[in-house]
C-alpha cells in the first residue's frame, strides 16, 4: 500500500508528487498517457512560467518530471477505471485489471479539449492540437475557431505555417490576454471573423470549409484544416457519486484541494478555480500534498 496514489501526471500531479517525496512519503503516480506531463507538453511557448521565459511546455513538463523521479516518485503507466474507499483507505483499479491501495489520493486528471458540437466536427483534418498538427498545413489555409488564450496563441503558431489564418470567434470581443491580442492584431496573415458562430464544418471525409451565421447572415469559407480551440471539459467522470462536483463537472475543493470525500483531494485543472495555468495547477500540486500529508498524519 501506498501513502499517496497521484492520478493524472500534468504539472498539477508532478508537483504533488514532488512535495509527498520531501515529506517522505510513498508515492504512486498513475498516468494514462506513458511518460505523460500533461496538455502542457502540446505547447510551443510559455512565457508566463516565472524564471523559465520562452520554455517549451515540452521542456518545462520534462523538467517536473524528472525533479519528481529524482526524489523517488514511481510512476505506473495505465488507465484508472474506478477509485472507491476500501474501509479508511483508497482502491484505485486499472484497466489491466490491476489495483493498487492507497491512504489518500490526489486526483489530477485535468481536462479534455471541448468538440465544436456543429455537423462536421468529426470529419479528418479537425484538430484540436496546433503545435501537433500544424507542420501538415505549410502555405495552405487554416481557421481556428474560439477566442481565449488557446486560440490566439493557436493562431499565432500556426501564422509562421499557413498562408493565411481565419481566426473565428462568437463574440465581438476576444477573451484572450491583452498581450496575445496585440501580437494578433500585428499579424498580417491573420483574419479575425468576429461575431461568427460555427455552424457546420464542410466537405468530405476531410473538412474542406466552414459555415458560419453573423448577423443572420450565413456565410461560407473554403480552408484546408480546421484547429477547434473552445475550452475545456474536465476529467471527473470517475468521481460522479464520490465527491461533490460543480455544475460544469469540476470537482469541488478550495485552496487546500480537499474535496467532500475524507482523504481525497483534487488538483490542476480538473478542480472549481477561476483560473487554469501552469503556475496555479502546480500551486494546486503543492496544497494537495500538504494537505494530503496532514490528512495522514492524524489518520495514523
Amino acid at each position: 500500500m501506498y501513502d499517496i496514489i497521484i492520478i493524472g501526471s500534468g504539472p498539477a500531479g508532478l508537483t504533488a508528487a514532488i512535495y509527498a517525496k520531501r515529506a517522505q512519503f510513498s508515492v504512486l503516480v498513475a498516468e494514462k498517457d506513458h511518460m505523460g506531463t500533461g496538455q502542457i507538453a502540446v505547447t510551443e511557448r510559455v512565457d508566463n512560467y516565472p524564471g523559465l521565459y520562452g520554455i517549451s511546455g515540452f521542456d518545462l513538463g520534462e523538467s517536473f518530471r524528472k525533479h519528481a523521479e529524482e526524489l523517488g516518485a514511481e510512476f505506473f503507466n495505465g488507465e484508472v477505471t474506478k477509485i472507491e474507499r476500501d474501509r479508511k483507505n483508497w482502491r484505485v483499479d486499472f484497466a489491466d485489471g490491476s489495483a493498487q491501495t492507497a491512504k489518500a489520493i490526489i486526483y489530477s486528471a485535468g481536462t479534455s479539449y471541448r468538440r465544436l458540437g456543429v455537423n462536421g466536427d468529426g470529419k479528418q483534418r479537425v484538430s484540436y492540437c496546433a503545435v501537433c498538427d500544424g507542420a501538415f498545413y505549410k502555405d495552405k489555409t487554416v481557421a481556428v475557431i474560439g477566442g481565449g488564450d488557446t486560440a490566439l496563441g493557436d493562431a499565432l503558431y500556426l501564422s509562421k505555417l499557413a498562408k493565411t489564418v481565419y481566426l473565428v470567434h462568437r463574440r465581438d470581443e476576444f477573451r484572450a490576454n491583452k498581450s496575445l491580442q496585440k501580437q494578433v492584431s500585428g499579424t498580417a496573415n491573420i483574419v479575425t471573423i468576429m461575431s461568427a458562430v460555427l455552424t457546420e464544418v464542410t466537405g468530405g471525409t476531410n473538412a474542406e470549409g466552414i459555415t458560419y451565421a453573423r448577423n443572420g447572415e450565413t456565410f461560407s469559407l473554403a480552408v484546408d484544416g480546421v484547429f477547434a480551440a473552445v475550452g475545456s471539459v474536465p476529467n471527473s467522470q470517475l468521481l460522479n457519486g464520490i465527491c461533490e462536483l460543480d455544475g460544469s463537472g469540476y470537482v469541488a475543493a478550495g485552496e487546500d484541494c480537499r474535496t467532500s470525500a475524507e482523504g481525497l483531494f483534487a488538483a490542476g485543472d480538473v478542480r472549481t478555480t477561476t483560473l487554469r495555468q501552469v503556475i496555479t495547477a502546480a500551486a494546486d500540486g503543492a496544497n494537495a500534498a500538504i494537505s494530503a500529508e496532514r490528512y495522514i498524519d492524524r489518520s495514523e
